[in-house]
């Protein structure tokens, strides 16, 4: 089974992404690698430095797979932990994943823009469905839930079905700006909903070649109240 892969730097940004990288992996009853990258920031480096660097690699990496084997209802938690780039090593990850969780941010102010930019990449390339986790307090878990809003208006296949998806595995309406019947057909457990604008969305679809070639990817990743998922 193709795997949900969670980009993991013990953050607080990356345990909210991480609620919903279980979320997914529970609704879907996918297993969860969780997938860490260190590398030595300074150039060379003795052995003896860099094996104390990935020591506290492995233990970041171990903390978040033990709080996911002890938060989750059997899902099936691995670990992937890589020296090099992040962001390169999530983009190769994707190849074999379902999809790719990040947060939006790290830990400190310089790993912030670092983790900002992890996300950005990884929304821009990677080979399946990213979602970059966003958004004020507890995820996915909400008091009144928004729906599921699709952002393109004419949005294609690829991002349909990960809305429909969306909208069935979590029992939330869809919204969006256009006529949907075709699809509500094939769907008919989905309630669709015409999206205003101001809904207080649950979760943001937006197709990955619009939001390139529109360049509203790194303005909705990093203002969006919610998690963002890009697709296609």
């Amino acid at each position: 089974m193709n795997p949900i892969v969670l980009g993991y730097d013990g953050s607080d940004f990356s345990v909210q992404a991480l609620d919903w990288a279980l979320d997914e992996a529970e609704l879907r009853k996918l297993p969860l690698t969780l997938a860490h990258a260190w590398q030595w920031p300074y150039g060379k480096a003795e052995e003896d430095a860099k094996a104390h660097l990935r020591k506290a690699a492995e233990h970041v990496l171990w903390h978040g797979a033990d709080c996911a084997r002890h938060t989750s209802s059997g899902v099936d938690v691995s670990t992937d932990l890589h020296e090099g780039p992040a962001a390169e090593r999530l983009v190769e990850l994707s190849h074999d994943a379902a999809l790719v969780v990040v947060g939006s941010r790290g830990l400190s102010t310089l790993s912030r823009a670092v983790m900002g930019s992890v996300a950005r990449h990884v929304a821009a390339h990677a080979y399946c469905p990213v979602i970059v986790v966003r958004g004020p307090g507890p995820l996915p878990a909400a008091t009144n839930p928004g729906p599921i809003v699709v952002i393109d208006r004419e949005a294609d296949s690829s991002v349909l079905e990960f809305a429909f998806e969306e909208a069935i595995l979590r029992r939330l309406p869809l919204a969006h700006s256009t006529d949907l019947a075709a699809w509500v057909a094939r769907h008919p457990g989905v309630r669709v909903q015409r999206a205003t604008g101001h809904e207080a969305a649950t979760l943001m679809i937006v197709s990955r070649k619009r939001a390139a070639r529109a360049g509203i990817a790194g303005s909705l990743l990093q203002h969006a109240p919610c998690p963002v998922a890009v697709v296609g």
